[in-house]
């Protein structure tokens, strides 16, 4: 099962560009999408439905053309649900939640902590509750996160992380809370097949950062422990441009 987890930073600007010619060429079982900033009905019909595929699309309800996610699956999916079960973290449209017959599959775009203390506090509670939330699903089948998490874990998933320290992305409490989520028993899949440096997913579109491969890995697919030898494969591809981020893939097996 190939899975893709691609911030496009604008939905109805990366379908201008290259997005449709990968999503064809990508043979995913599933796809999915942070950042849309888009109402579906804002959306070519072709563009919010393919063949083949099953669309999910949860937008920002308190804000026009903010956040957003979407998912696109041609395996069956058994259910599915919009948001964390505490109300204060819904209605940004930032989680799609899909359950497949051997894992259950989120889809979140994290929120991002540098606007004030107050989003950063946001933030942190976001993130556990997601994790309470993950932890009680796990009762019934394993776990499968991707998406952006707005936050690179250790010194090598970004390019300056001295000049970084003090910045929300970067936060030793951010990194912690990442500690935290593998303690639970959680696995950073793309770290299973690669320790180089240089590999990221996020570039600022000032000072030519993405030429430079100045760059963040703030995106991600961990599986819980108990799928961690159905992990056949998991990467970046930090050449398909589109937006400030890149597509990640994880391929998954079963029996």
């Amino acid at each position: 099962m190939k899975i893709y987890s691609w911030n496009v930073n604008g939905y109805r600007a990366v379908i201008k560009k290259n997005f449709v010619e990968w999503f064809e060429g990508s043979a995913a079982d599933v796809v999915m999408l942070q950042e849309t900033k888009a109402h579906p009905d804002q959306i070519p019909d072709e563009n919010r439905n393919y063949a083949n595929y099953e669309s999910f699309w949860n937008w920002s309800k308190v804000k026009k053309g903010y956040s957003g996610t979407a998912c696109f699956s041609r395996q069956p999916v058994l259910a599915h649900s919009f948001g964390l079960p505490d109300e204060k973290y819904q209605g940004e449209g930032r989680v799609v939640l899909m359950e497949y017959e051997h894992f259950y599959l989120f889809n979140i775009y994290y929120p991002n902590g540098q606007m004030n203390d107050e989003r950063l506090e946001y933030k942190m509670g976001f993130y556990d509750c997601f994790l309470e939330y993950a932890q009680e699903l796990r009762k019934k089948k394993p776990i499968v996160v991707g998406g952006d998490f707005n936050t690179a874990h250790k010194e090598i998933d970004l390019k300056n992380p001295k000049a970084n320290s003090e910045r929300s992305g970067f936060l030793p409490s951010e990194r912690a809370w990442i500690d935290k989520f593998i303690e639970h028993g959680y696995v950073d899949t793309f770290r299973m097949f690669d320790e180089n440096a240089g590999k990221y997913s996020w570039w600022s579109y000032r000072f030519n950062a993405r030429k430079n491969n100045a760059g963040w890995r703030i995106d991600y697919f961990f599986v819980s422990n108990e799928l961690k030898d159905n992990v056949k494969n998991a990467w970046i591809e930090s050449d398909i441009l589109g937006s400030d981020h890149c597509p990640i893939g994880i391929e998954l097996i079963f029996p």
